[in-house]
């Protein structure tokens, strides 16, 4: 518990909550709908966090007198039934700590997820439609809402790259230090010579940018080309030129979209990824991090890699930041990551 409230102090918990207190009173609050949504979200958060705390803090003395009695009666049942409830205590504040580092600004925010396969054809393809599954069945494991924004397809089987996009409560904060290189060592199912090869993948990870952040773009600064979609999604998807891929020439930045029949509508969502990935090139160099992470994110290959998820010789998933790692990949492969996620969180910090 003494952690716990250190993270509170140090995270200004209670200040964001007297904060968002008082946009509540302001005049005109609940005429703007969105902003509205995110400071009550943040209130009920930072709410839960504080009445959480206080009444752990409440039990932990009620089962420290429960504990004393228990002793001088030398009644064991109670004694185990005490030390349960503490194990269940210290999970529920580890939980809370977690949760104290979900606080930034952006931490609210859903978030766009870009995979893109490394050189080595038909097994990094396979290795980043993989790691899509992952981060999908993770969405699902939490409940959130998932969609497929675009996917270029391999020529034989995965994915050359794909952006999808994730809904639910602090998906950025959770996801955000999932961006870098990811590296897979196993027996390939490809090769009849049953070799062993290393394969890699890019993920990059950013906020979906909601409406009271301003992002100015200049039409002259973008080329727009529109382009036949591939894949499944209706007799129409195929006849038309319905897929737009948007270039913002000064930054570089390429966004493409492909998941709607209607050109339309695909720009929009085109538009909103731009104004997401700005805005998130923008955090990064404030952070005075935006040179690492490009290098990182320009070459997918060798002693750039973030984790590793090693199949053959031995099974093995390690984080190369925190050195956290896992022995069940079957698992970490079928979107069970929080622990990986939880590690990266305290990190950052």
């Amino acid at each position: 518990m003494k952690e716990l409230r250190s993270t509170f102090e140090t995270n200004n918990i209670h200040k964001k909550l007297e904060k968002n207190n008082q946009k509540i009173l302001e005049t005109n609050f609940w005429q703007d709908k969105a902003n509205s949504q995110k400071v009550i979200k943040e209130k009920k958060l930072y709410e839960e966090l504080i009445n959480s705390y206080i009444n752990s803090s409440k039990s932990i003395i009620d089962l420290d007198e429960l504990n004393e009695l228990a002793l001088e009666e030398k009644n064991q049942p109670v004694i185990n039934e005490v030390l349960e409830s503490i194990k269940n205590l210290k999970k529920l504040a580890k939980k809370n700590e977690t949760k104290c580092f979900l606080s930034n600004e952006t931490d609210s925010l859903d978030c766009y997820i870009e995979i893109h396969a490394g050189a080595g054809g038909t097994e990094s393809q396979d290795w980043a439609e993989m790691l899509r599954r992952m981060y999908l069945k993770w969405s699902d494991i939490k409940n959130f809402e998932s969609e497929l924004i675009s996917e270029h397809k391999g020529e034989e089987v995965g994915i050359k790259s794909s952006t999808i996009k994730i809904e639910g409560d602090y998906v950025y904060g959770w996801l955000k230090a999932e961006s870098g290189i990811h590296r897979l060592v196993r027996i390939s199912p490809f090769d009849s010579g049953a070799r062993r090869h290393t394969s890699f993948a890019s993920i990059w990870i950013y906020p979906v940018v909601d409406e009271n952040i301003e992002i100015e773009i200049n039409e002259k600064d973008l080329r727009i080309d529109t382009y036949r979609s591939s894949g499944a999604g209706g007799q129409h998807v195929n006849t038309t030129d319905s897929a737009v891929r948007i270039t913002h020439l000064p930054s570089k930045i390429v966004v493409q979209c492909q998941n709607e029949r209607s050109q339309h509508k695909n720009k929009d969502t085109c538009m909103n990824m731009l104004k997401a990935r700005l805005y998130d090139f923008e955090l990064k160099k404030k952070e005075k991090e935006s040179q690492t992470v490009e290098s990182t994110k320009s070459e997918i290959g060798w002693g750039h890699q973030i984790r590793s998820y090693v199949l053959h010789p031995y099974r093995m998933v390690k984080d190369n930041r925190t050195d956290f790692e896992s022995s069940n990949p079957d698992k970490i492969l079928d979107g069970e990551i929080d622990d990986f996620l939880e590690s990266s969180l305290y990190k950052v910090k």
